[in-house]
């Protein structure tokens, strides 16, 4: 069996593992891995093992592509959880598939090499750090993910705390705080009640988990157009892309203070790396590989807690209709949020929704209706129409100003420049000139040291121009196109947000090719 690629580490390299197992370990002192690091003990869930959602459909659900006898056994390494018991006056089913997926503090179960490396300090809590729905579309041909803030101001039902017996009334917390009072079932309730959507299946994945699977497909491939630069996870990413094994993966979907979005932020990059697994996992050749797609299986499965009704036989069938499903297929929302900081007393600052627009969201996946503009897909298409591929940037397009200068003795070039330029999104003057000499080769781009963030975005659309800093300028950019312009490269905002309900679908966060 071929080694998994090593993907590059900003600071050290960090390896994947060296032959397939059904827990794979990194190496980072020998060849050899540490087989006393595959012990772990079952009890509390770590936590952000939920960045797995994405993949899940992908990987787990896609399991028809490679035949039952793969799938065979593969549950039994499942831990059951029956979060459905006894409830009652639950939300009448819509159409469609709805999987909560749910991720657990558990950093006490993680070795102390992983803790320090990764800086997973701080005492762990008994409560759920992200909540998320998906939606699996009727026909199979659609996947929505929906990010419920973990902050989300919530009121519990009348419970009994699973920890000290005690019988409590209805009262308000922050959601993840339902998994303390009442762990699994609590959770489920809390979520039904809020959203009026009935839940069919209960996951819960592990945080060693999600390192073990990641680095045993390979590591998987993310794009930034910005530096990534967080002190409290240890993640520094520079402008590019980068192939993450599962401990950089951790650091990225775990950091929330490389800018002012803070959990917002954070969600943005957790479905942006939810994208490029499900883009791992249905183009590099794990549905199709029954001995990968066992070892990937096994150990995502290894540490998960779900449902009595979910298993193997479910998994096939899923994935039997969800052969084509690519990042396309899926679209990534938040809940609309009306108050980021609503106080609420003896709780402190809570994410209070939009309700009515939160209604229109859940009414949607209810209903079974895409979350993003245009037609519903029928069977074996997807859920829109492929782009052409776009690289990410800071900068969004439409903010930049551009005046388009011809350098050469090209007739109407300039023009073409302009029009291609405007066509991509940018604000181009749309009367080009020509510039002062007109014998330029290589494409330049004149910019404000002020405004160097738009100069790279336009330097993204004209690759192989010349930057040149021209202080004063002011905020125009200055494109003089030379002898060697061939196109311009289409362009989109590193967090482009469509639709009603602030949209993404997977094609559009992952990165170009």
């Amino acid at each position: 069996m071929p080694q998994p690629p090593r993907p590059p580490r900003p600071a050290r390299p960090a390896h994947l593992p060296p032959h397939p197992h059904p827990y794979p370990q990194r190496t980072r002192r020998g060849p050899a891995p540490d087989r006393r690091r595959g012990d772990r003990a079952r009890g509390g869930r770590p936590r952000w093992g939920v960045r797995l959602a994405g993949g899940l459909a992908a990987v787990v659900l896609g399991s028809g592509a490679v035949g039952h006898a793969v799938m065979t056994g593969l549950d039994t390494g499942i831990e059951r959880v029956d979060p459905f018991k006894d409830m009652k006056n639950r939300p009448q089913a819509g159409h469609g598939l709805n999987f909560l997926l749910v991720g657990t503090d558990g950093r006490d179960r993680i070795s102390r090499e992983d803790r320090r490396e990764y800086r997973l300090g701080g005492a762990p809590c008994h409560c759920t750090d992200t909540v998320m729905l998906v939606h699996l579309s009727a026909d199979r041909a659609r996947a929505s993910v929906v990010s419920l803030p973990r902050d989300s101001y919530a009121e519990l039902p009348a419970h009994r705390d699973g920890s000290t017996g005690k019988q409590h009334g209805p009262h308000p917390v922050k959601l993840n705080a339902a998994y303390a009072e009442g762990g699994p079932q609590l959770t489920v309730r809390t979520v039904e009640h809020m959203t009026r959507v009935k839940i069919d299946h209960y996951l819960e994945v592990d945080f060693t988990s999600f390192m073990r699977t990641v680095d045993a497909m390979g590591g998987v491939e993310i794009c930034t157009a910005k530096v990534l630069d967080d002190r409290n996870t240890g993640l520094h990413l520079l402008p590019g892309t980068h192939r993450l094994s599962g401990g950089q993966a951790l650091q990225y979907v775990r950091s929330r203070h490389v800018d002012g979005a803070a959990d917002l932020g954070r969600m943005q990059r957790q479905q942006r790396f939810m994208a490029a697994l499900i883009e791992q996992a249905t183009t590099g050749g794990v549905l199709l590989n029954p001995v990968k797609f066992k070892q990937v299986s096994s150990t995502l499965l290894g540490s998960v807690r779900a449902d009595p009704g979910f298993g193997a036989e479910q998994m096939l069938a899923l994935g039997q209709a969800m052969r084509d499903f690519s990042p396309s297929s899926s679209e990534f929302a938040s809940v609309p949020v009306g108050d980021p900081s609503f106080p609420v007393k003896g709780i402190g600052s809570t994410v209070k929704w939009d309700e009515p627009r939160a209604a229109e969201l859940f009414e949607a996946l209810r209903q079974d209706r895409p979350l993003t503009p245009g037609p519903a897909p029928g069977p074996g298409r997807s859920a829109r129409p492929q782009q052409p591929p776009a690289v990410p940037v800071d900068v969004p397009p439409e903010r930049i100003r551009v005046r388009v200068e011809n350098g050469t003795r090209i007739d109407g070039l300039g023009g073409r420049v302009d029009a291609a330029l405007r066509a991509t999104g940018f604000d181009t003057t749309g009367t080009p000139g020509n510039g002062a000499g007109r014998g330029v080769r290589r494409t330049v781009i004149a910019y404000d040291p002020r405004w160097d963030r738009s100069a790279r975005t336009v330097s993204a659309a004209l690759p192989g121009s010349e930057l040149r800093a021209v202080p004063g300028q002011g905020r125009t950019v200055l494109v003089i196109a030379g002898t060697d312009y061939e196109k311009v490269v289409p362009v989109r905002p590193e967090d482009p947000h469509e639709g009603g309900f602030g949209v993404v679908t997977g094609d559009q966060v992952v990165c170009a090719k």
